[in-house]
């Protein structure tokens, strides 16, 4: 399977790919895709398939409490880039990396109350892989540059754009929000993180193609 190439869905070539990580050493496998591209449910299903030797650490567990983005006036950019904390989340990949010894602690984060909570996941010295995913792994401005040099290889998610749209609106309306707000949410400040997103396309490995 060369760089670039468009595959369908979670077949057993991207497990055979995701399989030949698992060497001597622990490796990383970021999956990069736009908001609802479903690469959280892509990431899922490949640490099932793996088993134990294989752990998720969403870089969602990195987003920026509510009060520090309401202090730099950031609350309603929540999910842009600037609204994470890029630096923790290159220097807790590099430690996975480097520190396979010991346990090494990640945040987690919790959707129904849209907050991190620190520590939520162990990266264990049995983990010989780590998947990661998250909207801007391959992102190279705001110190997302980090970011792709801690990954063994990276996957980019795609999906039809009305699709992707349709997901966010009613995962907006489960958690709170009002009809009217989660369609502007994702058709607005949704819609401009996809934007950003899709331009790092051309960086990844492979390009999954999702229902």
């Amino acid at each position: 399977m060369s760089p670039g190439q468009l595959v369908a869905g979670l077949g057993e070539d991207l497990l055979d790919r995701a399989r030949a990580l698992l060497g001597q050493r622990r490796a990383i496998l970021g999956i990069a895709g736009a908001p609802g591209a479903g690469k959280s449910t892509l990431a899922a299903r490949v640490v099932a398939a793996l088993g134990e030797e294989a752990v998720l650490v969403p870089m969602d567990g990195f987003h920026l409490h509510d009060d520090i983005l309401a202090r730099l006036g950031l609350s309603d950019r929540k999910g842009a880039p600037e609204t994470f904390d890029v630096a923790g989340y290159a220097h807790v990949l590099h430690r996975m990396r480097e520190e396979t010894g010991s346990t090494v602690y990640a945040p987690a984060f919790d959707r129904s109350r849209e907050l991190s909570l620190a520590a939520a996941i162990a990266v264990e010295p049995r983990h010989r892989l780590v998947v990661t995913e998250g909207n801007y792994l391959l992102h190279d401005a705001d110190g997302w540059s980090a970011v792709l040099p801690a990954l063994d290889e990276s996957w980019f998610v795609q999906t039809d754009d009305d699709v992707r749209r349709a997901r966010l609106v009613q995962r907006h309306i489960e958690h709170g929000r009002s009809p009217d707000e989660a369609r502007r949410w994702a058709t607005v400040s949704d819609q401009a993180n996809a934007e950003v997103v899709q331009r790092t396309r051309k960086v990844a490995d492979v390009v999954v193609d999702v229902d």
